[in-house]
């Protein structure tokens, strides 16, 4: 009996040792750590991660720098720069985006008659802000941003729908269609086409 159990226990060692050569330690298989093959599913819209901010002080690649002036700084917003240097491709695109988010409050003449007042037969009550007329005709493009990115009365922040970037397109595009700014383009080609003349006088 006891030569019997040898024997077997000689023949488990033979076959495990034959098997253990046979494979091949250098390929373990596809999956050999399940759990970072498969990575945990995670709902986006979940009270969690729904909720999570870009880690503070981070700005994505891309990006401009974060606005830092609070919602009550409006005089320093008065003098906040545009930090783009806008082309006619960025107020096309300013336009773009202002028809898709703010016309349908403001109109596409930017005068407040947009669908949804419709000259008080749209379902909002109050006529939005004429940005072409009035006090608000008279803000500078830092000024625009800034309510963009906080709201103003019932408008609301338009900061998760735009980016900085688009922010800043949108009120260089507005900030060109108000008085001030088309006035101004005729004058600077006025200038441009007298310095071009006195230079052609002076060839001569």
């Amino acid at each position: 009996m006891k030569r019997i159990s040898n024997i077997l226990i000689v023949a488990a060692l033979a076959s495990g040792a034959f098997l253990s050569a046979c494979k091949d330690h250098r390929k373990p298989g596809k999956i050999y750590v399940p759990d970072m093959y498969e990575s945990r599913a995670y709902e986006f819209y979940n009270a969690r991660l729904a909720t999570m901010k870009p880690v503070e002080g981070t700005v994505k690649r891309g990006e401009l720098l974060p606005y830092h002036l609070g919602e009550f700084d409006t005089a320093q917003a008065n003098l906040n720069k545009n930090p783009l240097t806008i082309t006619a491709d960025d107020l096309k695109e300013g336009k773009r985006l202002f028809n898709i988010y703010c016309a349908i409050c403001h109109g596409t003449g930017l005068d407040g008659n947009g669908p949804l007042y419709k000259g008080g037969d749209g379902p909002y009550p109050a006529k939005p802000a004429n940005l072409v007329s009035g006090v608000i005709a008279t803000y500078t493009e830092g000024r625009l941003f800034h309510v963009a990115t906080y709201g103003k009365n019932a408008m609301g922040s338009y900061a998760s729908q735009l980016d900085r970037e688009q922010r800043w397109k949108v009120a260089a595009y507005i900030h060109s269609m108000q008085p001030g700014a088309q006035a101004a383009a005729p004058e600077a080609g006025a200038a441009d086409a007298g310095a071009k003349k006195d230079s052609t006088a002076a060839g001569k």
